[in-house]
């Protein structure tokens, strides 16, 4: 090679072919990642349960074995006192889930980790020891979606949720979300959560 010529890496063909496969392999990953990401988190997969778990007890305990807090979905506990099929199943909690996103809960709580920090992450929700029982927790938390200001229990923060005008049917759709919700595999988050469950252990 003579002095005066320019190495095959330093020329510009050279980088423009590197960019063209490195562009191409990226997206080839990018698909492969998207599709893997789409199977783990359809409802009705190992970490996200169908929507017809509603129907079931849901818990979350600490897994020695993977050191992790994980959902435990046990046997028959009916919403509402009602065994739903996979398809009304999918409904209300579609519903719950647009009355979350119609009234902008994200604002102030998050979901699954993702929204503000101004009010109590609603991904376990459904297991909060703050509706004292399972046996009130239904009525309770229907009554505070749809008349937050009457039934609100800021546990001295003093912060309460304004009135978002949610019917009683949307109010059963943010529950039914909410109790699926609780079913998922969030990989451990919320950590160190104590469920309404705790003291029947």
């Amino acid at each position: 090679m003579k002095m005066s010529e320019t190495p095959q890496w330093a020329s510009e063909s050279f980088w423009k072919k590197v960019a063209i496969w490195v562009t191409a392999g990226s997206f080839l990953i990018l698909v492969v990642l998207t599709f893997d990401t789409l199977s783990q988190t359809t409802a009705g997969g190992d970490r996200v349960p169908a929507y017809s778990v509603i129907n079931k007890k849901v818990d979350y305990q600490f897994d020695e074995e993977l050191n992790k807090f994980m959902p435990v979905i046990g046997g028959e506990e009916l919403l509402f006192g009602k065994n739903f099929t996979e398809e009304e199943a999918e409904q209300l909690v579609t519903l719950g889930k647009k009355t979350t996103q119609a009234k902008n809960c994200m604002n102030c709580h998050t979901l699954l980790g993702n929204g503000a920090y101004y009010a109590p992450d609603l991904t376990k929700a459904w297991l909060d020891q703050g509706w004292l029982t399972v046996e009130l927790r239904e009525e309770q938390m229907l009554a505070f979606l749809m008349d937050p200001e009457k039934n609100a229990r800021t546990f001295g923060t003093g912060r309460k949720m304004p009135n978002l005008d949610i019917t009683k049917e949307e109010a059963k759709g943010v529950v039914a979300f909410l109790k699926w919700m609780s079913s998922i595999d969030t990989n451990g988050f919320p950590y160190n959560f104590t469920t309404i469950y705790a003291e029947d252990d």
